[in-house]
């Protein structure tokens, strides 16, 4: 099975930590050049790092998703600096748990620009320098098992709608860039042990062992544990395989 990445230039969206960070340093491994995209100030410095460790090329440039013209720009800069990316995995996302009845306009609107907003900007981007270049690509969006399910006990409808939207935005350019060989999935990974999901739990400490508990393989995902999945996708190995999500859970929605 061929994974090798040598060549190619891969942008991570939400790159500075957790799974985009750890996907990041897996394409790396491969040969890819890395570019982090990254509201965080130490977007640039995770860049450094890869680069160091992989003995890739790697930059990190801050950006706020939700800004198309920022987006397009960042993209650019990519291809002037290492080339026109050839794979993307948008990692950037947040949550925002409450019952629906108190979310306010502005909470909704922010999970929906983030999640949806922010990942259709990257796409396009991303779809717009291939087709100009004339390059195959594999985009790898992320959506969730809450695109697919509702997560109990927590509420999070803003959450679940914004990921079954991006499931579906995949689908939607698989099949708009396949004449082009561009290949669109999604992965739809269940608890993972993030920044976010640690911060969640702060809030509410009695929410892990729910979790926990009604995951069959019995803890929650790491990082890492995405990493295989997302170069298989972005690889040649997967070269006839669009317009899918495939759920990584540890077993949690088969039950």
């Amino acid at each position: 099975m061929n994974t090798n990445l040598s060549g190619k230039t891969a942008v991570i969206t939400g790159g500075a930590r957790g799974i985009g960070n750890a996907v990041a340093r897996s394409l790396a491994a491969e040969g890819a050049d890395i570019a982090l995209l990254d509201l965080l100030e130490g977007v640039a410095e995770a860049a450094q790092s890869i680069a160091e460790e992989h003995g890739v090329r790697a930059l990190g440039q801050r950006l706020d998703v939700t800004d198309q013209g920022a987006t397009v720009a960042a993209f650019e800069v990519i291809a002037e600096r290492l080339s026109v990316p050839q794979i993307l995995l948008t990692a950037a996302g947040i949550e925002i748990n409450g019952d629906s009845i108190d979310v306010t306009a502005a909470q909704w609107r922010k999970v929906i620009d983030v999640n949806l907003t922010g990942t259709f900007f990257s796409v396009q981007a991303f779809g717009r320098g291939l087709l100009t270049a004339k390059l195959p690509g594999s985009a790898v969006l992320i959506s969730s098992m809450s695109a697919e399910i509702v997560n109990v006990p927590q509420w999070a409808a803003s959450y679940n709608s914004s990921k079954a939207a991006v499931r579906h935005l995949a689908t939607s350019l698989s099949v708009e860039w396949a004449p082009s060989d561009i290949r669109v999935n999604s992965i739809a990974p269940g608890y993972v042990m993030t920044e976010l999901t640690r911060q969640i739990i702060e809030r509410e400490p009695e929410l892990e062992a729910d979790w926990v508990s009604r995951i069959p393989q019995g803890r929650m995902a790491r990082p890492e544990d995405l990493t295989g999945l997302v170069i298989f996708l972005a690889s040649d190995a997967s070269s006839y395989l669009t317009g899918q999500q495939i759920i990584i859970d540890g077993g949690y929605t088969a039950v």
